[in-house]
């Protein structure tokens, strides 16, 4: 057994150099996933929308669906919480025709604007609720409308800027950002020893073309990192290996955190997805709507509560019965800021008195707030499955104690968020007591909230 422990760092070790010597295969893999994104995307264009005696292995547009949405999207998650990037730098269809677009592209000098530090914010954002005003779950044209449009900008901006690069992937994709948060916990990731790094005596010494632009000499945990495995081996001192999952959080690339990173935690992923998973089935939805229903009438304003727009900006499927007319988008609009300002309020407060009683250094800690990164990435990780669940038994199939399981990840991830608050605060404070005092606080908000999400979504 301990022969097999000592062991295991080396295995990992060389499964990294496994990938540096077998990228004409991840090439080759990389452009299979493209195909199969592209049949996923348009097939469903050209068939009928499914009906009530259709199911996910009889009919092709639920079967992408089925794909996409319960298995793609909540697996990326879970895979990125467990091993890092790897889907980024290996997998990612939209990164990989990125890449090629830049390398036969003009390679010109990425523009200041495109470096600005919220846009995976803000597109995330978006693309969030656009995709709940469009339906983007239930129907395959606004999904490749979507999809199909961050593709598209992917190859034009890859075409344009950079020289064999992934320029799109580290400043544009709406969904780097939050890659970036979940791959902290990663066990895996790739370690650069500066000792080694200065020696440079051993390993390989020809340069390395890191798509995503990483600075890799500094770079610091799994964040940013693609694990595509290029830089592996490189002056012997970048290696595949183990870590501690906290560690990046307590004392890596945590301990840099920006105010854009804490924006994307607290109110978007705590926030904002959870509200965007759940408001079709929110009681919370149906009193807003209803009010501002009552308010048309009351005014003799109609055409609200009839007006009826394109597919493509608002849900209209009328031959489905599903139309979404502009008080409901005005409700779910309502909802999801409403959403986001409490989960703003519930963490933002106590983050704020943990770092004055830490006496951390201005007033409020982004370090202190990447203690939630594991309930956010336990929380959306779950909220997507609940897609997959919900699929599956509007099928007929029912997954045993999938409700237990989901609920059991958002408490261990929220006993888990409790635990880095203690141990990043010692970073500032090393008084037991305070250090206590401030996790006790954290607490509340993290129960809460963790409370109120397996109400939601599991009743």
């Amino acid at each position: 057994m301990t022969s097999s422990l000592r062991a295991a760092p080396a295995l990992v070790a060389r499964f990294g150099d496994v990938l540096l010597r077998h990228q004409a295969a991840i090439r080759r893999l990389q452009w299979v996933m493209v195909a199969l994104y592209a049949v996923l995307l348009t097939v469903p264009l050209l068939l009928p929308l499914p009906t009530h005696t259709d199911y996910v292995w009889s009919n092709a547009v639920r079967f992408a669906q089925f794909v996409f949405w319960g298995v793609w999207w909540p697996f990326i998650i879970l895979a990125t919480a467990l091993v890092g990037r790897f889907w980024c730098g290996i997998l990612c269809p939209e990164g990989a025709l990125s890449e090629f677009a830049s390398q036969r592209g003009a390679g010109r000098a990425i523009p200041g604007w495109m470096k600005w530090s919220g846009w995976p914010v803000v597109s995330f954002v978006s693309t969030t609720v656009y995709g709940q005003l469009t339906s983007i779950y239930q129907y395959p044209r606004p999904a490749a409308l979507l999809l199909g449009g961050s593709t598209f900008a992917a190859i034009v901006i890859g075409a344009r800027y950079g020289k064999v690069k992934r320029v799109w992937c580290r400043f544009l994709c709406p969904v780097n950002g939050v890659f970036g948060i979940v791959s902290k916990i990663a066990p895996l990731h790739f370690r650069v020893d500066p000792d080694s790094w200065r020696i440079g005596q051993q390993g390989r010494s020809n340069a390395v073309n890191c798509a995503p632009l990483i600075p890799i000499k500094t770079m610091q945990g799994a964040s940013a990192c693609h694990m595509c495995g290029r830089c592996s081996g490189y002056r012997g001192a970048i290696r595949l290996c183990w870590r501690n999952p906290a560690s990046d959080i307590v004392h890596g690339s945590g301990r840099l955190a920006t105010m854009w990173e804490t924006i994307l935690i607290v109110p978007v992923l705590l926030g904002l997805v959870p509200a965007a998973l759940h408001w079709s089935d929110s009681g919370l939805f149906q009193v807003i709507r209803l009010w501002l229903v009552e308010r048309c009438l009351d005014l003799h304003l109609v055409w609200p509560l009839s007006l009826r727009l394109p597919w493509w900006i608002l849900t209209d499927y009328p031959l489905e019965n599903d139309v979404m007319t502009s008080v409901d988008a005005v409700a779910l609009l309502t909802l999801l800021s409403a959403s986001v300002t409490a989960a703003t309020l519930m963490f933002g407060i106590p983050l704020a008195a943990c770092a004055r009683i830490l006496r951390m250094k201005g007033g409020f800690s982004h370090h202190l707030t990447q203690a939630l990164i594991p309930l956010a990435a336990a929380c959306l990780f779950s909220g997507l499955l609940s897609l997959t669940v919900s699929q599956l038994r509007s099928d007929g199939v029912v997954m045993p104690y999938s409700d237990m399981f989901r609920g059991g990840i958002v408490l261990a991830a929220a006993a888990w968020s409790a635990a880095l608050v203690f141990q990043i605060g010692a970073l500032d404070d090393t008084r037991l007591a305070t250090r206590v005092c401030a996790t006790l606080i954290m607490a509340v908000p993290i129960t809460s909230f963790s409370i109120a999400w397996i109400a939601a979504f599991l009743s």
